[in-house]
């Protein structure tokens, strides 16, 4: 009986921790689909080097309903002779969008590697469970605890699709703590007002919201990505400025499908 009772009692508080480090969703529903063309500046020329197609489905997790994101980005032949990118990225989130597993299987260059991360939340904390494996082979297993709720790249886009600008000025900062397989990054996003954008190669239009990503490392402030999502209630990027150690790269929303709420950002 009294087993019973403190496994009933540790789901409860499990539930309570993933409701402190969710979000009400209403930026995307289940079958959303974005297609993207990357593009990468070389000699002062913007070359089309590659796509990234983004979706997002109901599924389930260890039993329970979810969410599962898949991010992936393909470099063509062009981009290889640079640099080669194969990155998968998989997502799974409660309804509440609280993470509960990512993975990202990543070649980069000539190096390949594996982050994996686990989410339970014991004690109304974030446990994450990390496991690395390096471009070598190597297996690297650590767990931390806290007090804080933490997100991966992907839990966190999710989850700041659904944040409202309204109110916000220029400047105005949002804290945004990501962990990947070794260390908790100390990042966040900074909201730099709103700007028009016209789809690369198309007539489409949107008003959009503008932030930047910028992680703190070796005692200086580095923007590694700027985002532009349209100023209505479904956030879609349909630009990324990408800072890349290597250089710049570009985003632009070629297609989309799915889209939940209607898009009232677009300027006709």
């Amino acid at each position: 009986m009294k087993r019973w009772l403190f496994i009933i009692l540790s789901a409860l508080c499990i539930q309570n921790a993933c409701a402190q480090c969710g979000i009400e969703n209403k930026a995307f529903q289940e079958g959303e689909f974005l297609a993207y063309d990357l593009y990468f500046n070389w000699k002062f020329v913007w070359l089309k080097v590659g796509s990234a197609s983004m979706s997002t489905v109901k599924s389930t997790y260890q039993g329970q309903e979810a969410y599962r994101a898949s991010l992936i980005t393909r470099g063509n032949e062009r981009l290889d002779g640079l640099f080669v990118m194969r990155d998968t990225l998989v997502s799974y989130t409660d309804m509440e969008l609280a993470p509960l597993y990512h993975r990202k299987g990543a070649r980069e260059g000539k190096r390949y590697y594996v982050d994996e991360l686990w989410y339970t939340y014991p004690h109304n904390n974030c446990h994450v469970k990390m496991h690395a494996i390096s471009s070598r082979g190597e297996h690297f297993w650590q767990e931390h605890e806290y007090k804080s709720c933490v997100y991966d790249m992907m839990s966190i886009f999710l989850r700041a699709r659904n944040f409202s600008a309204e109110g916000m000025k220029v400047g105005d900062v949002i804290p945004m703590p990501i962990t990947d397989a070794s260390e908790l990054k100390n990042s966040w996003l900074k909201y730099r007002g709103k700007e028009s954008f016209t789809i690369e190669g198309t007539d489409d239009k949107f008003r959009c919201l503008v932030f930047s990503f910028i992680e703190h490392e070796d005692g200086q402030n580095n923007e590694l990505i700027r985002f532009y999502v349209t100023d209505d209630l479904n956030h879609i990027p349909v630009r990324l400025d990408m800072f890349l150690s290597f250089g710049s790269a570009k985003a632009f929303l070629r297609t989309y499908q799915g889209v939940r709420s209607p898009l009232t950002s677009k300027i006709k």
